[in-house]
């Protein structure tokens, strides 16, 4: 990703609920070399932020709702959490948790847009989001997978002024000149159940290494490594609780 810091309408966190946050703790340090410290407040509910030096790269949540899923989130920078969810829905999109004050640190909103895909709205407050990005262990890409193509880029456009480059069959986001992201369109290889959704790519010293790493700590690999004309090598994984995320080579020739 071409973004060094947090800005408004990037990609800020990256945000893990899962079912068994020890396990999940154990798995991702083991992966990412991360030190989590979770929130000793009570009103947080057992949140906890992992650390790459003292540098915040991302958080593990227990699950807040039954309906919830297992999954990774992430989160997008914007300068008013509720203005942008009038926008979300303006646009199309759907309001699924109402914007929140979280302490000082920030005010926090979850939506979906009008392809099914959930997001997270992050207003700063004294929090802006990860310290790093692209360094082994933190956020270093973010892509959206959906069936609805078309509608996402009129969408995501509106509501965040994204820009869109066009890479073959894989259009990239952006902002400010910078290119955070990408696009996928979900085909007949994606099994029906599996809705439109947002994934996050850490970034690894070596993406082989990683997957074999996250198998001998009982996660799975669901693409296997593999190295792109127009980018790094990567790979998909699930973590043991059933989250989807990607590894990403750290150096990206395409940069």
């Amino acid at each position: 990703m071409d973004l060094s810091a947090p800005v408004t309408g990037g990609p800020c966190w990256a945000e893990l609920g899962t079912t068994d946050l020890e396990s999940a703790q154990r798995f991702y340090t083991r992966l990412f070399d991360w030190r989590p410290e979770t929130d000793p407040r009570e009103e947080a509910g057992g949140y906890t932020v992992a650390y790459l030096g003292d540098a915040a790269v991302a958080a593990l949540a227990p699950l807040y709702q039954e309906s919830q899923p297992v999954a990774w989130n992430v989160s997008f920078a914007v300068p008013d959490a509720d203005a942008a969810l009038r926008e979300v829905r303006a646009a199309g999109g759907r309001t699924l948790v109402d914007a929140t004050d979280v302490f000082d640190l920030g005010r926090f909103a979850v939506a979906a847009d009008p392809t099914g895909a959930v997001f997270q709205l992050w207003q700063a407050g004294s929090f802006p989001g990860a310290g790093v990005f692209d360094a082994p262990g933190a956020l270093s890409w973010v892509e959206l997978l959906t069936r609805a193509p078309q509608q996402a880029v009129s969408f995501y456009t509106g509501v965040f002024g994204w820009s869109v480059t066009p890479s073959g069959r894989y259009p990239r986001w952006g902002v400010e000149g910078a290119d955070f992201g990408g696009m996928v369109t979900m085909d007949d290889k994606f099994p029906h159940e599996v809705p439109a959704h947002w994934l996050p790519y850490f970034a690894v010293d070596d993406v082989d290494a990683a997957a074999d790493t996250a198998t001998r700590a009982r996660g799975t690999v669901l693409m296997e490594p593999v190295s792109h004309p127009e980018g790094p090598r990567i790979a998909v994984l699930r973590d043991p609780q059933g989250a989807m995320f990607g590894v990403r080579g750290a150096v990206d020739p395409a940069a």
